[in-house]
């Protein structure tokens, strides 16, 4: 999803949100470097296989996913992290990496890290390596109405 479709489902839903500009990088410490917020502020995307589907972990950029928290959270043993050759196609126009943690988008179930729902807001990649959305986390809730779960350390 380009950053500008996803701009314009934010506009027709009515949410305020800030498109934060930055030079090119790829790293959560880069990113958050760049656009000058800390690290913990900033939530990555993260493709896992749940039974074989594919869903989205979102998690604070400067933790890491902790799966055997998402095998208990979901209930199932067969879980695991996606490869990006198996996910990339699902997200045309997106930079690889840098998707929006929007799965209702994309036909796929979210699940958020605890952490993220105790902050105001969420800041995340927009689809590029050079763009950020930060709007409220409640207005993220309403929208993607992820399952709000531990998934880190």
């Amino acid at each position: 999803m380009p950053v500008e479709t996803l701009k314009k489902y934010l506009d027709s839903n009515h949410i305020k949100y800030v498109s934060i500009k930055h030079s090119l990088a790829y790293t959560a410490q880069e990113i958050a470097a760049s656009a000058h917020i800390q690290g913990k502020e900033l939530a990555k995307t993260v493709i896992v296989k749940i039974k074989g589907k594919m869903a989205m972990a979102v998690l604070p950029a400067n933790y890491r996913i902790d799966m055997k928290r998402l095998k208990e959270a979901v209930g199932a043993r067969d879980v695991s992290l996606a490869d990006e050759a198996e996910f990339q196609e699902r997200f045309p126009g997106c930079a690889p990496g840098a998707m929006p943690p929007f799965g209702n988008l994309y036909d796929m179930e979210v699940f958020a890290d605890l952490r993220l729902a105790e902050d105001e807001e969420i800041v995340f990649n927009a689809g590029s390596h050079t763009e950020l959305i930060r709007l409220s986390f409640k207005d993220y809730q309403r929208l993607v109405v992820p399952k709000i779960v531990k998934l880190t350390e």
